[in-house]
């Protein structure tokens, strides 16, 4: 049986070069970054130089990396602050954020009776910047949370436009960008974002480690309490293996970037033009066709499937060794349909089965048509 990993907005397969850093990492330096010692000092060295490293890709300074556990907790930081701490009274966002983002505001609405304000969105779930600027100009202290790549259909925000409409109502801007960091250049000085959520296993990193960007003197406080690790902002020992991973993933995705994206995005035009070439009807949620306002790294496809051969659609992909989802890996396992696709297209659309395919360097073109095979055979069975 074939084997074919196109669920690469999920989590990414670790790079050998990584694992490598990692292991020598877990062999010789062992050591609490807390410890004054020559074991926590070299431990604390390999720290601060990483936290340097990553600083550098966005144009800040280290102090403004703050290391999590991941994006969702990157997310929380941020939010659970904004509102605690910061005096924040109404949070902007979109109704397909993820929902380390959705649920966390929907808490926080419960907690402290803030004002949830959701951005209008057009037919392909683009934000509407002019509804944007509206909900700006009417709100008293404000948050925008928006992210940078719709980790379901792929649609690209412009956050420097956001930014700068956020800067000119004195607004904070914070975005989950999970799924750009290590494959898009962001300058965090020319683009005035106030917290940014990033996670390492989506660009072949490991798992459980992530940062948040948080810029200076923004009056966070934090989320996790206990020691004063990582400048106070985040409580308990950090994962030097998994952070120095995250740091030699990320060396490697921006010295390949431009190499990387180009085999990538040929791949997701060719995966587009041959699904259109053998499947009749075929279509493409959000703006995924779009090549400027959507990432090279993924397409939803709208399959014509009847609804009640829907449910054997991801059955069938899967015993022919297709690995795919049908939205968001953290929804996996429940039957409800997608809140990005709901949000974004009619009854009739949304009745037929929708899958999320997403691509990294680690596949190719023989891959795709083996897919292209299976979904053509299953739509014609």
């Amino acid at each position: 049986m074939n084997h074919v990993y196109l669920d690469n907005a999920a989590t990414t397969p670790l790079r050998k070069e990584v694992v490598e850093r990692m292991t020598e990492v877990l062999n010789n330096n062992f050591g609490n970054a807390s410890s004054t010692h020559s074991f926590g000092r070299a431990s604390k060295a390999l720290l601060e130089q990483c936290r340097k490293n990553i600083a550098r890709y966005f144009n800040v300074s280290a102090a403004e990396i703050v290391f999590t556990s991941g994006g969702t907790e990157a997310d929380n930081l941020a939010l659970r602050s904004a509102v605690r701490d910061l005096g924040v009274t109404e949070i902007i966002t979109s109704k397909i954020e993820h929902h380390a983002v959705l649920h966390t505001v929907e808490q926080l609405q419960k907690e402290y009776d803030i004002t949830v304000s959701f951005v209008n969105l057009d037919d392909c779930g683009l934000v509407d910047y002019n509804h944007l600027q509206d909900l700006l100009q009417s709100s008293d202290k404000a948050m925008v949370s928006l992210m940078h790549i719709n980790n379901e259909v792929g649609n690209i925000l412009n956050i420097e436009r956001v930014a700068n409409l956020c800067k000119a109502s004195d607004a904070l801007f914070q975005s989950d960008c999970v799924q750009s960091v290590g494959h898009f250049k962001i300058d965090l000085q020319d683009i005035p974002i106030d917290f940014l959520a990033a996670s390492a296993h989506k660009f072949h990193g490991p798992k459980g480690v992530g940062f948040c960007y948080v810029r200076k003197e923004s009056g966070l406080k934090p989320l996790i309490f206990g020691g004063e690790q990582e400048r106070g902002y985040r409580a308990g020992t950090e994962s030097i293996h998994n952070i120095v991973g995250m740091d030699e993933a990320l060396k490697i995705a921006y010295a390949n970037l431009d190499t990387e994206k180009q085999y990538i995005s040929e791949l997701k035009n060719y995966f587009i033009a041959q699904l259109k070439e053998n499947i009749d009807d075929v279509s493409f949620n959000g703006g995924c066709e779009d090549t400027v306002n959507s990432t090279y790294t993924l397409v939803n496809v709208c399959l014509p499937i009847a609804p009640e051969k829907a449910p054997m659609l991801q059955f069938q992909l899967d015993l022919k060794g297709i690995a795919c989802s049908k939205g968001s890996a953290c929804q996996s396992g429940s039957n409800q349909q997608s809140h990005v696709l709901s949000a974004i297209l009619d009854g009739d659309k949304l009745k037929r089965p929708s899958v999320r395919f997403s691509f990294s360097v680690f596949n190719t073109k023989e891959e795709l048509d083996y897919v292209v095979d299976v979904l053509k055979d299953f739509v014609n069975s």
